[in-house]
Protein backbone atom coordinates (compact mmCIF):
# COMPACT_ATOMS: atom_id res chain seq x y z
CA UNK A 1 0.00 0.00 0.00
CA UNK A 2 2.81 2.39 0.89
CA UNK A 3 4.45 1.73 -2.48
CA UNK A 4 1.16 2.44 -4.31
CA UNK A 5 0.58 5.71 -2.44
CA UNK A 6 4.16 6.79 -3.11
CA UNK A 7 3.81 5.91 -6.81
CA UNK A 8 0.61 7.97 -7.11
CA UNK A 9 2.67 11.07 -6.43
CA UNK A 10 4.56 10.57 -9.68
CA UNK A 11 1.49 10.75 -11.93
CA UNK A 12 1.78 14.45 -12.82
CA UNK A 13 5.55 14.19 -13.25
CA UNK A 14 5.26 11.36 -15.76
CA UNK A 15 2.29 12.98 -17.50
CA UNK A 16 4.43 16.10 -17.96
CA UNK A 17 7.31 13.96 -19.19
CA UNK A 18 5.07 12.32 -21.80
CA UNK A 19 3.88 15.74 -22.96
CA UNK A 20 7.49 16.91 -23.16
CA UNK A 21 8.47 13.87 -25.26
CA UNK A 22 5.53 14.46 -27.62
CA UNK A 23 6.45 18.13 -28.03
CA UNK A 24 10.12 17.32 -28.65
CA UNK A 25 9.93 14.03 -30.57
CA UNK A 26 11.79 15.43 -33.58
CA UNK A 27 14.64 16.56 -31.28
CA UNK A 28 15.14 12.99 -29.96
CA UNK A 29 15.70 13.97 -26.29
CA UNK A 30 18.11 11.75 -24.36
CA UNK A 31 17.33 9.95 -21.10
CA UNK A 32 19.53 12.44 -19.22
CA UNK A 33 17.61 15.37 -20.73
CA UNK A 34 14.24 13.83 -19.85
CA UNK A 35 15.37 13.02 -16.32
CA UNK A 36 16.65 16.57 -15.84
CA UNK A 37 13.32 17.97 -17.05
CA UNK A 38 11.55 15.73 -14.50
CA UNK A 39 14.02 16.68 -11.73
CA UNK A 40 15.03 13.05 -11.20
CA UNK A 41 18.13 10.98 -11.63
CA UNK A 42 18.21 9.05 -14.93
CA UNK A 43 17.92 5.73 -13.08
CA UNK A 44 14.94 6.85 -10.97
CA UNK A 45 13.19 8.47 -13.95
CA UNK A 46 13.63 5.32 -16.06
CA UNK A 47 12.13 3.13 -13.33
CA UNK A 48 9.19 5.41 -12.49
CA UNK A 49 8.34 6.17 -16.14
CA UNK A 50 8.33 2.46 -17.04
CA UNK A 51 6.14 1.66 -14.04
CA UNK A 52 3.57 4.27 -15.06
CA UNK A 53 3.66 4.05 -18.87
CA UNK A 54 4.23 0.31 -19.22
CA UNK A 55 7.13 1.00 -21.60
CA UNK A 56 10.52 2.63 -21.16
CA UNK A 57 11.08 6.31 -22.10
CA UNK A 58 13.15 5.12 -25.07
CA UNK A 59 10.37 2.83 -26.33
CA UNK A 60 7.75 5.55 -25.85
CA UNK A 61 9.90 7.95 -27.89
CA UNK A 62 10.35 5.28 -30.56
CA UNK A 63 6.59 4.79 -30.86
CA UNK A 64 6.04 8.53 -31.35
CA UNK A 65 8.95 8.77 -33.78
CA UNK A 66 7.59 5.87 -35.82
CA UNK A 67 4.15 7.46 -35.96
CA UNK A 68 5.68 10.72 -37.19
CA UNK A 69 7.91 8.88 -39.67
CA UNK A 70 4.91 7.09 -41.20
CA UNK A 71 3.13 10.41 -41.72
CA UNK A 72 6.19 11.97 -43.41
CA UNK A 73 6.81 8.93 -45.63
CA UNK A 74 3.19 8.96 -46.73
CA UNK A 75 3.48 12.62 -47.71
CA UNK A 76 6.97 12.78 -49.23
CA UNK A 77 8.01 9.19 -50.02
CA UNK A 78 11.60 10.28 -49.29
CA UNK A 79 13.38 8.20 -46.63
CA UNK A 80 16.32 10.59 -46.16
CA UNK A 81 13.94 13.51 -45.68
CA UNK A 82 11.88 11.44 -43.26
CA UNK A 83 14.93 10.59 -41.14
CA UNK A 84 15.87 14.29 -41.02
CA UNK A 85 12.30 15.31 -40.10
CA UNK A 86 12.33 12.83 -37.21
CA UNK A 87 15.66 14.02 -35.83
CA UNK A 88 17.39 10.75 -36.75
CA UNK A 89 21.02 10.78 -37.86
CA UNK A 90 20.31 8.96 -41.12
CA UNK A 91 18.24 6.39 -43.00
CA UNK A 92 20.03 3.54 -41.19
CA UNK A 93 18.50 4.65 -37.88
CA UNK A 94 15.12 5.00 -39.58
CA UNK A 95 15.56 1.47 -40.92
CA UNK A 96 16.41 0.13 -37.44
CA UNK A 97 13.41 1.94 -35.93
CA UNK A 98 10.92 0.31 -38.29
CA UNK A 99 12.49 -3.13 -37.90
CA UNK A 100 12.63 -2.99 -34.09
CA UNK A 101 8.95 -2.07 -33.66
CA UNK A 102 7.11 -3.45 -36.70
CA UNK A 103 9.63 -5.88 -38.20
CA UNK A 104 9.26 -4.20 -41.60
CA UNK A 105 11.62 -1.82 -43.39
CA UNK A 106 10.58 1.79 -44.08
CA UNK A 107 10.83 0.97 -47.78
CA UNK A 108 8.33 -1.87 -47.37
CA UNK A 109 5.99 0.41 -45.42
CA UNK A 110 6.32 3.05 -48.15
CA UNK A 111 5.25 0.49 -50.72
CA UNK A 112 2.38 -0.81 -48.54
CA UNK A 113 3.56 -4.36 -48.99
CA UNK A 114 4.79 -4.02 -52.58
CA UNK A 115 7.56 -6.57 -53.26
CA UNK A 116 6.67 -8.22 -49.95
CA UNK A 117 5.90 -11.92 -50.30
CA UNK A 118 3.30 -13.40 -47.97
CA UNK A 119 2.88 -17.14 -47.64
CA UNK A 120 -0.53 -18.32 -46.51
CA UNK A 121 -2.08 -21.69 -45.77
CA UNK A 122 -5.44 -23.15 -44.74
CA UNK A 123 -5.53 -25.35 -41.65
CA UNK A 124 -7.92 -26.57 -39.00
CA UNK A 125 -7.79 -26.95 -35.24
CA UNK A 126 -10.25 -27.55 -32.39
CA UNK A 127 -11.53 -23.96 -32.79
CA UNK A 128 -12.35 -24.37 -36.48
CA UNK A 129 -10.78 -23.61 -39.83
CA UNK A 130 -8.16 -20.88 -39.93
CA UNK A 131 -5.99 -19.07 -42.42
CA UNK A 132 -2.45 -18.18 -41.37
CA UNK A 133 -0.05 -15.92 -43.28
CA UNK A 134 3.54 -14.95 -42.68
CA UNK A 135 6.43 -12.86 -43.95
CA UNK A 136 10.06 -13.80 -43.48
CA UNK A 137 9.84 -12.06 -40.09
CA UNK A 138 6.95 -14.05 -38.67
CA UNK A 139 3.17 -14.55 -38.50
CA UNK A 140 1.29 -11.46 -39.69
CA UNK A 141 -2.25 -12.85 -39.98
CA UNK A 142 -4.28 -15.63 -38.35
CA UNK A 143 -8.03 -15.64 -38.93
CA UNK A 144 -10.73 -18.19 -38.19
CA UNK A 145 -13.19 -18.24 -41.05
CA UNK A 146 -16.41 -19.60 -42.49
CA UNK A 147 -15.51 -18.61 -46.06
CA UNK A 148 -11.86 -18.90 -47.07
CA UNK A 149 -12.34 -16.54 -50.03
CA UNK A 150 -13.53 -13.78 -47.72
CA UNK A 151 -10.56 -14.48 -45.42
CA UNK A 152 -8.19 -14.26 -48.37
CA UNK A 153 -9.78 -10.98 -49.50
CA UNK A 154 -9.29 -9.55 -46.00
CA UNK A 155 -5.65 -10.61 -46.04
CA UNK A 156 -5.13 -8.91 -49.40
CA UNK A 157 -6.84 -5.78 -48.09
CA UNK A 158 -4.50 -5.69 -45.09
CA UNK A 159 -1.42 -6.00 -47.34
CA UNK A 160 -2.75 -4.48 -50.59
CA UNK A 161 0.44 -4.62 -52.67
CA UNK A 162 1.96 -7.80 -51.30
CA UNK A 163 2.34 -10.95 -53.35
CA UNK A 164 0.26 -13.77 -51.84
CA UNK A 165 1.51 -17.32 -52.28
CA UNK A 166 -0.25 -20.39 -50.92
CA UNK A 167 2.54 -22.29 -49.20
CA UNK A 168 3.71 -23.49 -45.79
CA UNK A 169 6.83 -22.30 -44.02
CA UNK A 170 8.43 -22.84 -40.61
CA UNK A 171 6.15 -20.24 -39.00
CA UNK A 172 3.04 -22.09 -40.18
CA UNK A 173 4.42 -25.40 -38.93
CA UNK A 174 4.97 -23.87 -35.50
CA UNK A 175 1.38 -22.62 -35.38
CA UNK A 176 0.08 -26.08 -36.30
CA UNK A 177 2.26 -27.64 -33.59
CA UNK A 178 1.01 -25.06 -31.10
CA UNK A 179 -2.65 -25.92 -31.73
CA UNK A 180 -1.86 -29.64 -31.58
CA UNK A 181 -0.15 -29.08 -28.22
CA UNK A 182 3.10 -30.41 -29.68
CA UNK A 183 6.38 -29.65 -27.94
CA UNK A 184 8.07 -26.83 -29.86
CA UNK A 185 11.42 -27.65 -28.23
CA UNK A 186 11.99 -24.13 -26.96
CA UNK A 187 11.17 -22.44 -30.27
CA UNK A 188 9.15 -19.23 -30.06
CA UNK A 189 6.54 -18.30 -32.62
CA UNK A 190 7.59 -14.98 -34.12
CA UNK A 191 5.00 -12.34 -34.93
CA UNK A 192 5.12 -9.61 -37.56
CA UNK A 193 2.88 -6.85 -36.20
CA UNK A 194 1.45 -4.04 -38.31
CA UNK A 195 -0.33 -1.35 -36.34
CA UNK A 196 -0.19 2.06 -34.70
CA UNK A 197 2.03 2.56 -31.63
CA UNK A 198 -1.07 2.43 -29.40
CA UNK A 199 -2.33 -0.78 -31.01
CA UNK A 200 1.07 -2.44 -30.67
CA UNK A 201 1.20 -1.38 -27.01
CA UNK A 202 -2.21 -2.97 -26.36
CA UNK A 203 -1.24 -6.16 -28.20
CA UNK A 204 2.00 -6.41 -26.21
CA UNK A 205 -0.08 -6.12 -23.01
CA UNK A 206 -2.32 -8.94 -24.23
CA UNK A 207 0.72 -11.18 -24.65
CA UNK A 208 1.45 -10.77 -20.93
CA UNK A 209 -1.90 -12.28 -19.85
CA UNK A 210 -1.10 -15.88 -18.82
CA UNK A 211 -2.91 -18.85 -20.29
CA UNK A 212 -6.07 -19.50 -18.27
CA UNK A 213 -6.05 -15.90 -17.05
CA UNK A 214 -8.69 -13.27 -17.79
CA UNK A 215 -8.76 -9.50 -17.52
CA UNK A 216 -11.18 -6.68 -18.33
CA UNK A 217 -10.94 -3.84 -20.83
CA UNK A 218 -10.71 -1.38 -17.93
CA UNK A 219 -7.95 -3.36 -16.22
CA UNK A 220 -5.98 -3.58 -19.48
CA UNK A 221 -6.31 0.17 -19.98
CA UNK A 222 -5.07 0.65 -16.42
CA UNK A 223 -2.16 -1.72 -17.08
CA UNK A 224 -0.88 0.30 -20.05
CA UNK A 225 -1.09 3.52 -18.05
CA UNK A 226 -4.20 4.93 -19.75
CA UNK A 227 -7.07 4.20 -17.32
CA UNK A 228 -9.59 6.35 -19.22
CA UNK A 229 -8.92 4.66 -22.57
CA UNK A 230 -11.06 1.52 -22.17
CA UNK A 231 -12.95 2.21 -25.40
CA UNK A 232 -9.75 2.82 -27.36
CA UNK A 233 -8.30 -0.37 -25.88
CA UNK A 234 -11.39 -2.26 -27.07
CA UNK A 235 -10.95 -0.84 -30.57
CA UNK A 236 -7.28 -1.86 -30.63
CA UNK A 237 -8.22 -5.37 -29.48
CA UNK A 238 -10.81 -5.58 -32.26
CA UNK A 239 -8.11 -4.62 -34.79
CA UNK A 240 -5.90 -7.55 -33.83
CA UNK A 241 -5.21 -9.59 -36.98
CA UNK A 242 -3.52 -12.53 -35.24
CA UNK A 243 -6.15 -14.62 -33.48
CA UNK A 244 -5.35 -16.65 -30.36
CA UNK A 245 -1.56 -16.10 -30.55
CA UNK A 246 -2.27 -12.53 -29.48
CA UNK A 247 -4.84 -13.58 -26.86
CA UNK A 248 -7.58 -10.96 -27.17
CA UNK A 249 -10.01 -13.72 -26.16
CA UNK A 250 -8.72 -13.35 -22.58
CA UNK A 251 -10.35 -9.91 -22.21
CA UNK A 252 -13.94 -9.86 -20.93
CA UNK A 253 -16.39 -7.26 -19.64
CA UNK A 254 -15.78 -6.08 -16.08
CA UNK A 255 -19.54 -5.97 -15.34
CA UNK A 256 -20.13 -9.53 -16.46
CA UNK A 257 -20.56 -11.17 -19.83
CA UNK A 258 -18.10 -12.64 -22.25
CA UNK A 259 -17.81 -9.56 -24.42
CA UNK A 260 -17.56 -9.32 -28.19
CA UNK A 261 -15.02 -11.23 -30.24
CA UNK A 262 -13.96 -10.72 -33.84
CA UNK A 263 -14.24 -14.45 -34.56
CA UNK A 264 -17.47 -15.09 -32.66
CA UNK A 265 -18.49 -15.15 -28.98
CA UNK A 266 -19.02 -18.91 -29.04
CA UNK A 267 -15.47 -19.48 -30.23
CA UNK A 268 -14.22 -17.09 -27.54
CA UNK A 269 -16.01 -19.10 -24.84
CA UNK A 270 -14.55 -22.32 -26.25
CA UNK A 271 -11.03 -20.84 -26.11
CA UNK A 272 -11.45 -19.67 -22.53
CA UNK A 273 -12.82 -23.05 -21.48
CA UNK A 274 -10.09 -24.97 -23.29
CA UNK A 275 -7.35 -22.92 -21.62
CA UNK A 276 -8.99 -23.22 -18.21
CA UNK A 277 -9.11 -27.01 -18.60
CA UNK A 278 -5.47 -27.15 -19.71
CA UNK A 279 -4.45 -24.97 -16.79
CA UNK A 280 -6.37 -27.18 -14.33
CA UNK A 281 -4.67 -30.31 -15.67
CA UNK A 282 -1.28 -28.68 -15.21
CA UNK A 283 -2.14 -27.73 -11.62
CA UNK A 284 -3.34 -31.24 -10.81
CA UNK A 285 -0.17 -32.74 -12.22
CA UNK A 286 2.12 -30.33 -10.38
CA UNK A 287 2.40 -32.23 -7.02
CA UNK A 288 3.31 -35.43 -8.84
CA UNK A 289 5.93 -33.61 -10.87
CA UNK A 290 7.38 -32.06 -7.75
CA UNK A 291 7.57 -35.42 -6.00
CA UNK A 292 9.92 -36.68 -8.68
CA UNK A 293 12.74 -34.44 -7.43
Amino acid sequence: MEHSIKSMGHYQTIANAMAYIRANTTKQPSLDELAEHACMSPYHFQRVFTEWAGVSPKKFLQYLTLQHAKAVISQTGNLAETADHCGLSGTSRLHDLFLSIEAVTPGAFKQLGEQLRLKYSINTCHFGNYMVASTEKGICYLHFFQDQFIALAELQQTWPKAELVQANDEHHVQVQAFFQNTNLQGAKIKLHLQGTPFQVKVWEALLRIPEGGLTSYASLAQHIGQPTASRAVGTAIGSNAIAFLIPCHRVIKSIGGIGEYRWGSERKMAMIGWEAARNQVQIEQLPEQLSMF
